[in-house]
């Protein structure tokens, strides 16, 4: 059985409850927020809004920020089943994850981000999603970042026939020569700096803004006599 394609909650091993805390608080944002873009997914998305990029470039689309540190494709699956989109009409949905479920066969983790991504559709049947590559992770290489190659290659071979899904490369520029890769872009290995979120975040703003203006008529730039 593929576990990413079976939603599931976390469990509360802390004792806290942060976690449906967060699930709770983000749909009480569908219901007292517009937006016209949703990003959704793990802890690449939820330190994107701590990232000075995002005040700058991605706050001023209407953005809302579900993502939630250490969360697998499992998990975002069954925020997605219990309500994070069922008040909310975005134009366009970004989705991120699938980095924690580097315990799961890369063709597995292929199969739950495309789970995730029909859920949405049924959902949210003409919106548009947005799939970013999955970043490489970790100082030297190692049998984590093959496997997420893996998945990004699965991504590229398979969705360009999904309808009004657009996969965008942004793990571009992280390895060096030497197979390494700079704290200054990544400060854990995993978690993006402010300039590592540049890196890989612009082109999605500018995937965004592609998609935002379409259809919009062009303003007429010609001066009035």
């Amino acid at each position: 059985m593929n576990t990413c394609k079976v939603p599931a909650s976390v469990v509360d091993t802390d004792g806290d409850n942060r976690w449906i805390s967060i699930h709770n608080r983000f749909l009480s944002e569908t219901r007292e927020k517009d937006a016209d873009v949703v990003f959704i997914g793990d802890s690449i998305i939820q330190a994107l809004q701590h990232c000075e990029i995002w005040n700058e470039l991605f706050a001023p689309l209407h953005c809302l920020n579900f993502g939630i540190h250490r969360d697998k494709i499992e998990n975002v699956l069954w925020r997605i089943q219990n309500g994070e989109l069922d008040n909310v009409k975005p134009k366009v949905i970004v989705l991120h994850v699938g980095t924690n479920n580097h315990r799961n066969k890369p063709e597995e983790i292929f199969e739950g981000i495309l789970e995730i991504i029909h859920t949405i559709k049924e959902k949210q049947p003409d919106v548009y999603i947005v799939v970013p590559t999955l970043l490489p992770r970790g100082q030297h290489p190692n049998p984590i970042r093959d496997k997420l190659n893996k998945v990004n290659e699965l991504l590229k071979e398979k969705l360009s026939s999904q309808p009004k899904v657009e996969l965008i490369q942004i793990d571009n520029g992280f390895v060096l020569p030497d197979g390494t890769i700079s704290h200054h872009d990544m400060h854990d290995y995993l978690l993006l700096t402010n300039s590592g979120c540049r890196k890989a975040f612009k082109p999605v703003y500018e995937l965004l803004v592609q998609l935002l203006t379409e259809g919009e008529p062009e303003k007429d730039l010609t001066p009035s006599e």
